[in-house]
């Protein structure tokens, strides 16, 4: 991690500080970073997507077996309930 530090010269406003050390947190690229990092998601692991899958292939099942049942409406291919 790179911190962006700056110190205050001898008879420098205050302006000129934040305006300095915007140009160096710029120029080191840390808000680019950040915001590229900031939604990133993890990489899941092969367990966790092997139940993800097996839990869709599950739900689409009962989706379907309700359709035939009649007690829910196809939405693709439209449905007069």
């Amino acid at each position: 991690m790179i911190n962006a530090e700056v110190s205050r010269n001898h008879n420098e406003s205050t302006a000129s500080i934040i305006r300095r050390f915007t140009r160096k947190v710029q120029g080191a690229g840390i808000l680019n970073r950040v915001r590229g990092i900031r939604y990133a998601a993890r990489v899941l692991s092969h367990y966790k997507v092997k139940a993800k899958t097996l839990k869709s292939i599950k739900r689409k099942e009962e989706v379907t077996q309700l359709i035939k049942m009649g007690k829910m409406v196809d939405k693709m291919h439209g449905g007069t309930k």
